[in-house]
């Protein structure tokens, strides 16, 4: 009977030692040695890419922009207020970038492209760099098909096309939102992804625009980037 247990026991302990795995996960790490203003000052990142997106603890995320010999300037996205002297930083490995696609529309995000209306995480495969080079006039569509405000004095009046840079010039209060939202609601049905971006708005503010196009069924086809007054400067 002991030599039986023994055997199962040598069994275990064998397959045990077949089955080890030795892989190792080795990330660059490195260490804040200045921080203030929402400027972190990193050591230890020689290999830090510019444009890097780096993780702070607390969830803070940071943009590697300035690469000296010795270390790395930093701009926080986040509470940077939690971060301090001697905190760990971790490389991501990849250039600072947002997601993309079909799975943003309908969805109120902040200046990451992180999701802040609760709804849960976005779930894309696709990533575009927040700094990259516009196409030429040459690869760009034609401006040719129209794109109407829903607002009889200003279609008949002012033609804008899609595709089109059009300004909405006045002072405080005189309804310049309320035109842009009336554009917003009167692209239901009508094939147009809509991108409505606050900044420096209250938050309050912000949630009555995104519930009055849910009220209308623009939601739909509408992504909401919202950089609120108490954001850090960097967003």
């Amino acid at each position: 009977m002991e030599q039986i247990k023994a055997n199962e026991i040598n069994e275990i302990i064998r397959s045990q030692i077949e089955n080890f795995d030795v892989s190792m996960t080795v990330d660059e790490v490195g260490t804040v040695i200045k921080v203030g203003d929402g400027i972190a000052e990193i050591h230890g990142l020689e290999k830090v890419m510019a444009g890097e997106l780096l993780e702070f603890p607390f969830g803070v995320r940071g943009l590697a922009l300035n690469l000296e010999e010795d270390k790395v300037g930093t701009v926080l996205f986040g509470d940077f207020q939690k971060i301090k002297e001697g905190d760990e930083v971790k490389r991501t490995r990849r250039i600072m970038s947002v997601p993309v696609g079909d799975a943003m529309i309908g969805r109120v995000v902040d200046a990451l492209g992180q999701p802040i209306d609760g709804k849960g995480e976005i779930l894309t495969d696709e990533f575009n760099p927040i700094e990259r080079i516009a196409p030429g006039i040459i690869d760009r569509q034609p401006v040719k098909e129209p794109l109407q405000t829903g607002l009889k004095a200003i279609d008949a009046m002012v033609p804008i096309g899609r595709g089109q840079r059009e300004l909405i010039i006045g002072d405080r209060q005189t309804g310049k939102t309320a035109v842009a939202i009336d554009t917003i609601i009167n692209q239901k049905g009508k094939d147009v992804i809509c991108v409505y971006v606050a900044i420096g708005q209250k938050a309050s503010t912000v949630a009555q625009v995104v519930e009055k196009l849910r009220a209308f069924g623009a939601m739909d086809f509408t992504i909401v980037v919202s950089a609120s007054g108490p954001d850090p400067a960097a967003f």
